[in-house]
């Protein structure tokens, strides 16, 4: 296994939120962004029968809705904690150098996407 890597307190409570989130409704991940006002935003993923989003993609959603104009950093926690290729995309779209950090079911981060 990878070196946890180390965080700011900033980065630190974005992990917490998207653990937490992903716990509260017992969801396969979460997730959470912090916009470049710094502002949270924090989701699970979603799988409806007509929608499916994963925790990122669903968090950005919440920003964007809510006036964000930037990404300023993203964290995505579950046990399989990846970045697909949607997910690079939709951050992207807002700010192609966001760090996206990956953190496992405890909340260690092993790997940070920029």
């Amino acid at each position: 296994m990878p070196d946890a890597v180390e965080l700011s307190p900033d980065d630190a409570k974005l992990v917490t939120l998207a653990r937490s989130a992903r716990a509260r409704n017992n969801a396969t991940e979460g997730a959470a962004v912090r916009d470049d006002t710094g502002r949270t935003y924090v989701a699970t993923n979603v799988e409806l029968a007509s929608l499916s989003l994963s925790a990122l993609q669903a968090a950005v959603v919440i920003a964007v809705a809510s006036g964000a104009d930037a990404i300023d950093t993203a964290a995505i926690v579950g046990a399989q904690a990846t970045a697909r290729t949607e997910d690079l995309a939709v951050v992207a779209d807002l700010s192609p150098s966001a760090p996206i950090m990956l953190a496992g079911l405890d909340g260690v981060v092993h790997r940070v996407i920029t």
